[in-house]
């Protein structure tokens, strides 16, 4: 049974959809959108502004004291914030600009702790295309609509399929050589591997157990940070490429099986491309 769900969730999935509906009536339109090239393979539309501003309108009316971290317009509120949203208005920007029907709507709430530091508390990755809702609230579960959602179960290397973010033109040269040996590695052991386009869907469909796992690097906190909580919430773990519970630049998440198995070889790609 889906549990009721709460104020800031309600907030979230209210701000996702509102934003999805014009995001939608673009995607219908893309060929007529103006288009601003901010470096190579990474885009910026009317639509991601406009998608920004209306999420940023609903959270600023819901919740005005919280501070902002979103894609497209950066930082925003108290540098001691107790709350902060974190938002990334059309995840997959180059899939919506080839009309390629794979993007979401990505929006984290994180918490300060005591002790200085911070956890994502809830989250939402929505897909308006195929009108999926993920949603997570630490300690409450992980969700796709009403349906609870939980990672696969499978054990071994050869039976998974594994999702990745392929490095383009900006992406570090460590980066790259790091991805570049890591896919080495994996594609003799696995039963594939996808790259899509859109990390937090990536997330999304590792909690709901279409993909055994995902790892990437050169990623942003808006990318991820929702992705990283419904993984969890999900039975899955979700770290960075040294293992460690926090947003950086890299990421790989998996199964309580499978997740140690991805890391090594993500840590053993990043150790030889520093060599």
């Amino acid at each position: 049974m889906m549990p009721r769900l709460s104020a800031h969730m309600t907030v979230m999935h209210a701000a996702a959809q509102k934003a999805a509906k014009r995001l939608l009536r673009d995607f219908n339109e893309v060929e007529n959108l103006q288009v601003s090239v901010k470096g190579p393979g990474d885009f910026v539309s009317q639509a991601d502004l406009r998608a920004e501003a209306s999420i940023r309108e609903d959270l600023e009316k819901a919740r005005p004291g919280y501070a902002m971290l979103m894609e497209e317009s950066g930082a925003s509120g108290s540098d001691k914030w107790s709350w902060r949203w974190i938002v990334d208005p059309l995840d997959g920007t180059t899939n919506f600009l080839h009309g390629i029907p794979h993007w979401a709507i990505s929006i984290a709430l994180e918490k300060r702790l005591p002790d200085g530091g911070s956890e994502i508390a809830a989250a939402v990755v929505y897909s308006p295309v195929n009108n999926e809702m993920f949603w997570a609230e630490k300690g409450v579960g992980a969700y796709m609509n009403d349906k609870r959602l939980r990672v696969a179960a499978r054990r071994e290397l050869k039976d998974a399929v594994f999702a990745t973010g392929v490095p383009f033109a900006t992406t570090s040269p460590s980066d790259q050589l790091a991805f570049a040996r890591s896919l080495s590695a994996l594609m003799p052991q696995v039963a594939g591997i996808r790259r899509f386009g859109s990390a937090a869907l990536d997330l999304a469909w590792t909690a709901a157990g279409r993909y055994d796992g995902y790892w990437e690097w050169g990623i942003h906190p808006w990318d991820v940070a929702a992705g990283m909580l419904i993984v969890r919430e999900a039975g899955g773990y979700a770290t960075d490429g040294q293992g460690q519970e926090r947003l950086s630049r890299s990421i790989v998440a998996g199964n309580t099986h499978l997740h140690p198995k991805l890391l090594e070889v993500m840590q053993a790609s990043q150790g030889s491309a520093r060599e």
